[in-house]
């Protein structure tokens, strides 16, 4: 896995990354219109050409009270009309989300990026000396390296030999040593072991690299017996109808403690959080902007009919009307977007 100056963001998809920059936009954006039509943001205030009226709520205070939001550090200006808190609260739930689910799968980002270690193969492991490595003290894997003519292996042998420690006396031992060695041992045994102990619990071994030989089973047996043909020809049909292969995948795999865990290690990566993950939390957020313009209109029009009882002015009423008319059309939208 490469490992850029971003690599931050790759918890989220790029899609998720922009629908935040406009969630971020369109809430700044509606917590500035729903101040405006609140009567409960506007204060009156002494300046030298007498009172005047206030909204701190600005465009680029709607701004900074986002961006404080999001970054969960708070704010001076906060609205205080029930629109615009309602802003506040959808936006707050939304941050507390995004910011969860981020920080979960940043988290396993980096769970993977420990376990992708520069070791990919032999020849990796015999270019360095950080980490140890060693067999059984007596089995096919340690002749295979005392008696292998491969620059390589023999290059490996001789390191091996340097510290005769590196070898254990049982498997088990091998695969505790790697599990207590946090990561500076390996454990060279048979493929088909390696397999096994690797689908056990706790299932925090991984292979690294391909076999570095390949060598069979046999059924024997004395020479001259009957059997011996229809031994050979029931193994050729067993693989050419492709059972022994289901029957190892079925024994070690299917049946084994770590599938999940195992299908993670394999792929060797961890996946980005996409747009359908999370879009629930973006429909919140839409229903709660909708929902503070329809509580900003109901309060423009209630303190509009307070002005037409307290100074009988007409042109109140034709606010009140406008507004009615705003209410329809924002409902008749969202019925539409959400139909």
């Amino acid at each position: 896995m490469y490992v850029g100056v971003f690599s931050f963001m790759d918890p989220l998809s790029y899609n998720i990354w922009m629908c935040i920059i406009f969630s971020y936009l369109a809430v700044s954006v509606v917590l500035f219109l729903v101040s405006r039509f609140s009567p409960n943001e506007w204060q009156i205030e002494d300046s030298e050409k007498g009172p005047t009226f206030v909204n701190d709520l600005t465009l680029l205070n709607s701004m900074w009270f986002s961006l404080g939001a999001f970054m969960r550090r708070g704010c001076e200006v906060c609205p205080r009309s029930l629109a615009g808190r309602i802003v506040g609260s959808a936006w707050w739930f939304f941050t507390l989300i995004i910011i969860s689910s981020y920080t979960a799968n940043l988290a396993a980002f980096l769970t993977i990026e420990r376990m992708l270690t520069p070791i990919k193969n032999a020849d990796d492991l015999s270019k360095q000396s950080e980490i140890s490595y060693g067999t059984l003290d007596a089995g096919s894997t340690k002749d295979f390296f005392r008696t292998s003519k491969i620059a390589i292996y023999e290059d490996m042998w001789k390191h091996m030999n340097k510290d005769p420690s590196v070898f254990v006396k049982t498997t088990d031992d091998g695969i505790n040593r790697v599990r207590n060695s946090k990561g500076k041992y390996a454990f060279l045994l048979e493929s088909s072991m390696n397999d096994y102990y690797n689908q056990r619990k706790p299932c925090d071994t991984m292979k690294v690299g391909d076999n570095l030989d390949s060598k069979g089973y046999g059924v024997a047996t004395y020479i001259g017996s009957d059997l011996r043909e229809e031994v050979n020809f029931v193994i050729l049909k067993l693989l050419e109808e492709e059972k022994l292969q289901k029957l190892h995948k079925k024994w070690w795999y299917d049946k084994g403690e770590c599938v999940v865990e195992s299908e993670n290690k394999g792929s060797g990566s961890s996946q980005s959080l996409s747009l359908s993950n999370v879009a629930g939390i973006f429909y919140i957020l839409i229903s709660g902007l909708g929902l503070s313009m329809i509580a900003a209109s109901v309060e423009f029009i209630c303190k509009s009919r307070m002005e037409v009882k307290r100074k009988k002015v007409g042109s109140s009423w034709f606010r009140c009307l406008f507004s009615c008319f705003y209410i329809f059309v924002l409902g008749f939208a969202l019925f539409r977007y959400f139909k």
